[in-house]
């Protein structure tokens, strides 16, 4: 079922990445109407500097057709 992905800078505690994944997986559970134990929630922390290379160009850039929501172009 679903897998989400967060990919964001470094520097967040645990604690925060695990409240992340449970609001997560408690919307996407909600909207996609799929039981929460079947779903999934990673994080990728990235360098700043890395951020262009690794998520701007591959992930927005060069997946325009996959976007939902870009928050620079809203």
């Amino acid at each position: 079922m679903p897998h989400a992905l967060i990919k964001m800078y470094r520097g967040r505690t645990t604690e925060q990445k695990q409240r992340l994944a449970a609001a997560i997986t408690g919307c996407v559970a909600s909207i996609a109407k799929c039981e929460e134990k079947f779903m999934s929630v990673a994080v990728e922390e990235i360098a700043p500097e890395a951020w262009a290379g690794e998520v701007y160009r591959p992930d927005i850039l060069e997946k325009e057709e996959t976007l939902l929501y870009d928050i620079l172009n809203a």
